[in-house]
């Protein structure tokens, strides 16, 4: 698949391999600063010839500049153990990140990534502690129906698993959150406020599924990150969306088309005085010629808002007509509005219209937020209700919960030394400290034991104690928290848990949610991923293992 994707690329860009600066010239005149094919063949071709990587990755560099692939693969290409090379590397690497700002793609695959593992994690971490707890905790529910079949009423709960697998989950862990601590219940809760904004979390999934999918997004992300322009012109025509249609203007404007792109700039900005409009507007005016047009519009431009770009090509337009004096003077306000602005400006500087004077593009935040438009209803996923019901179940469910940890007070546990199941019902004793009657004579009332019976108490605590611990260790060992949670200490145990899923599953969502068509991903969030879990899982194992030394497990 690889080398058929190579060939592909190659076939695309055979003139641009001939050519080199032609084409670069070409796709400045045509508005193009970021031709991420070439520069992914060329990351390709970088990782082939060795020798020459760093050439070969500073050209991708110069047709792609916001692409952050590239600047991950320089970072590679120049890193040493010694500490110029280290630093080089380092410095890239934050480049690259601040790339994310200008790459909707990346960044949009990036957040949906990290989403899915935040969601799914704490999903896992709430199983997890379900099927750890309940082989511990169903004995004790059998206990209290047998001793009170009144207790029935506890199974009501499962009424609500008819509603898919999360509410299923929900239901066991309302059974055993009955025989947690009182601040442990806070995972129920905490649990249930997930199902009640599940609603919004399965719109975000479908973000996931039918973002990427949409050809309009795709056409206006193009043309406003400066990836090319001929795809929207053919899937944006005939839109009403303000977005679309300051995209289509954009894009027939860097195509030469201005007289299509005047008329709909000027039907933008009947509806909303937008000074992006106003600039891209007079900027086909200077493509025409029609310098005192242009004046006026840039100035209407920087009136509503002042941009760099208006002042700067403002500037050039008293340039071009020969009043010095007033380009220098908006050159120099448009450097202090931003000074780097200008600077790339002047970077790709020429007499063509499209390198003459700048347009503005739509900013990240308003593509982020045309996105969400593009988003549609989202599916029932894991529900087999309506999503407009699934709040009316969670406050019946968080209801029905909280009578029914008012209504059960005494409930089964288990003795502290041996693990023997009781209950206020059955044990009639005034117990210390959560024992069994056997244990409690055994440490205060020596005189009503003989010494074989008490030490043969003693050996089979102690077997008992040992076996937990050692379940405790194994389990620790296994996955962070889960000792924990074993132990008795559910919420405690999530705080470890939780986070080590989160990490792990950001490097296999990223597998799934890959950039584009290359299949980039993003390597330096993996590292840093594997870097943090290994910190959380020998935290969590020393804190476990003190915290058993202690007696505190």
């Amino acid at each position: 698949m690889k080398k058929v994707f190579l060939i592909l690329l190659l076939l695309l860009f055979i003139p641009s391999l001939s050519a080199g600066k032609n084409l670069y010239e070409d796709q400045l005149n045509r508005g193009i600063r970021n031709s991420e094919p070439y520069s992914y063949l060329l990351i390709n071709q970088s990782k082939i010839d060795r020798d020459n990587a760093k050439d070969i990755l500073k050209e991708a560099l110069r047709y792609s500049p916001d692409l952050p692939a590239v600047y991950f693969e320089m970072a590679k290409a120049s890193f040493t153990f010694k500490t110029g090379g280290a630093f080089e590397a380092f410095d890239y690497i934050i480049q690259g990140i601040a790339a994310y700002k200008r790459n909707f793609w990346w960044s949009f695959m990036m957040i949906l990534s990290l989403f899915t593992s935040l969601v799914l994690s704490f999903i896992v971490s709430l199983l997890i502690i379900t099927l750890i707890r309940l082989p511990r905790d169903i004995p004790l529910l059998s206990h209290d129906l047998k001793e009170e079949k009144t207790r029935i009423m506890l199974l009501l709960v499962f009424i609500f698993a008819v509603f898919g697998p999360l509410y299923f989950l929900g239901s066991l862990l309302i059974i055993i959150s009955f025989y947690m601590r009182k601040r442990d219940r806070i995972l129920v809760y905490l649990y249930l406020l997930f199902l009640l904004a599940s609603p919004w979390v399965y719109k975000a999934f479908s973000a996931g599924l039918s973002v990427p999918s949409s050809g309009e997004l795709r056409a206006v992300v193009q043309v406003n990150e400066a990836k090319g322009n001929r795809y929207a012109l053919s899937v944006l025509q005939g839109s009403n969306d303000p977005g679309e249609l300051f995209s289509y203007a954009l894009a027939l404007k860097r195509e030469g088309r201005y007289s299509e792109a005047i008329g709909i700039y000027n039907r933008l900005l009947t509806v909303n005085p937008d000074p992006r409009a106003y600039n891209n507007l007079a900027n086909c005016y200077v493509a025409i010629k029609d310098f005192e047009k242009a004046e006026e519009l840039y100035k209407k431009s920087i009136k509503i808002q002042p941009l760099a770009s208006s002042l700067y090509n403002l500037s050039q337009i008293y340039r071009e007509t020969l009043d010095f004096d007033k380009g220098d003077e908006y050159f120099l306000a448009a450097q202090q509005l931003d000074a780097g602005a200008v600077s790339n400006f002047r970077s790709i500087f020429g007499r063509n219209p499209n390198r003459f004077v700048i347009d503005e593009e739509l900013p990240y935040p308003a593509i982020r937020e045309y996105a969400f438009k593009k988003i549609k209803n989202a599916p029932s996923g894991l529900s087999i209700i309506p999503p407009i019901l699934i709040p009316l179940i969670v406050i019946v469910m968080i209801i029905l919960f909280y009578i029914l940890d008012r209504r059960l007070k005494n409930r089964a546990y288990r003795c502290n030394r041996c693990g023997k199941i009781m209950c206020n019902k059955c044990e009639k004793h005034i117990l210390w400290g959560h024992m069994c009657l056997q244990c409690y004579r055994s440490l205060v009332k020596l005189e009503e034991l003989d010494a074989r019976e008490r030490i043969a108490r003693i050996l089979a605590v102690y077997e008992y104690r040992k076996k937990k611990k050692d379940m405790i260790k194994l389990l620790s060992f296994i996955l962070p928290g889960s000792g924990q949670i074993y132990a008795g200490y559910p919420l405690y145990g999530l705080l470890f848990l939780w986070p080590f899923l989160f990490l792990l599953f950001i490097p296999l969502a990223n597998l799934v949610f890959r950039v584009e068509m290359a299949g980039f991903s993003h390597l330096w969030l993996n590292i840093c991923a594997v870097f943090l879990m290994f910190m959380v899982y020998l935290i969590s194992n020393i804190i476990t293992r003190r915290r058993l030394a202690k007696g505190w497990l």
